[in-house]
């Protein structure tokens, strides 16, 4: 059944390693939690238990990590800021997955989200037929967190108007919900969070108030320090992605990632790599995820049009579409970026270079 699913929670995906932790367990486990924070720690940044190799789930800075689960064991919120592709969602869902086995309470923040998908709302045939009842109550994942003791996650919770984020105040304040209609309050249980994302580099975000950031420890998740590093994440998630996937394509090799990353990071920052030459950015942000995926995108054309081996003018595909956002603002600074660093690289480059080339 799991193989017809497109994409497995991570409880699931690698309960193999949750599980291996769990029976290995010899730390205290906090009120509510499946493992201890250290076994957290093992599951989120990698290492052993027993003959199992468990694989890092994020690639990064590990105090940061440990800095994000300890405030998960006292009574405060855990909101992560970044640049978008810095892994705050991923981190966020490999958090409550290892700590409650469940990482599907999610709350997705958007422009239409209402203050009745943070707190309740009901079923209307019900409630029009019989009156308010507990039965005719349609619970938020952020209720039912409360009720069960366990974590809540509100994603990109900037997107969310303002009314919506300050009914999360009273919640983080009180730790408990109150539903006027049945004349009852419903009190948090040992173990409830919430977990949320925030960036503020999209367009069409909304400020947080300065009281919903209080009720909040901020973890800011840098992006990837150099070109190795970033390369490393890519080449994880693209090789985790992919499995899941009927690509028909072979990992992309080396070159192939480095090339991806160095154009996204000189692009990104504004000028190359060795820091010799000024490039005009481009209006995309450019993320690490924006890479993974088009690397995978790659792998799809490669495996369905090619000979399962992605060609320079399956990377130029992707490139083009994932760097030309705003058509005529970043179609000069890609064609500047082609002639003025692509260009001069050298045969290494001069491939992709022509491939990037015919697609203008």
């Amino acid at each position: 059944m799991s193989e017809e699913i497109l994409r497995l929670p991570a409880e699931q995906l690698f309960q193999k390693e949750i599980d291996a932790l769990i029976a290995a367990e010899k730390d205290p486990i906090p009120t509510g939690w499946k493992m201890s924070p250290r076994s957290v720690r093992t599951y989120i940044c990698g290492g052993r238990v027993g003959d199992m190799v468990i694989t890092p789930k994020y690639i990064g800075h590990e105090r940061l990590v440990e800095i994000a689960i300890a405030t998960l064991v006292t009574d405060r919120a855990l909101l992560l800021i970044g640049e978008p592709g810095t892994a705050k969602s991923w981190l966020s869902e490999h958090l409550a997955a290892a700590i409650n086995g469940d990482s599907t309470k999610v709350i997705q923040g958007t422009a239409g989200t209402t203050e009745e998908q943070i707190r309740y709302s009901w079923n209307y045939a019900m409630l029009i037929a019989q009156g308010p009842s507990k039965e005719a109550m349609l619970k938020s994942p952020v209720f039912t967190a409360m009720e069960t003791g366990t974590i809540a996650r509100v994603e990109e919770i900037s997107r969310c108007a303002s009314e919506v984020q300050d009914a999360l105040i009273s919640l983080l304040s009180e730790k408990r919900i109150s539903v006027p209609e049945l004349n009852m309050e419903v009190p948090a249980k040992k173990g409830f969070s919430i977990i949320a994302t925030a960036n503020t580099r999209d367009k069409g975000v909304n400020e947080m108030s300065a009281a919903l950031k209080r009720r909040f420890n901020i973890v800011v998740l840098p992006t990837p320090a150099d070109l190795e590093a970033e390369m490393e994440i890519v080449k994880a998630r693209v090789e985790q992605l992919s499995a899941g996937l009927d690509l028909n394509a072979a990992l992309p090799e080396e070159a192939t990632v480095e090339k991806v990353c160095t154009i996204f990071r000189e692009l990104r920052n504004g000028e190359t790599c060795d820091k010799s030459q000024k490039v005009k950015a481009t209006s995309g942000v450019l993320s690490t995820a924006e890479a993974i995926s088009l690397l995978c995108n790659s792998m799809a054309l490669a495996g369905s049009f090619g000979n399962g081996k992605i060609s320079e003018s399956d990377l130029a595909a992707g490139l083009q579409g994932a760097i030309i956002k705003e058509e005529e603002k970043d179609a000069i600074a890609w064609k500047e970026y082609l002639e003025n660093v692509m260009k001069k690289r050298g045969s290494a480059w001069s491939g992709l270079y022509r491939a990037c080339k015919e697609l203008l």
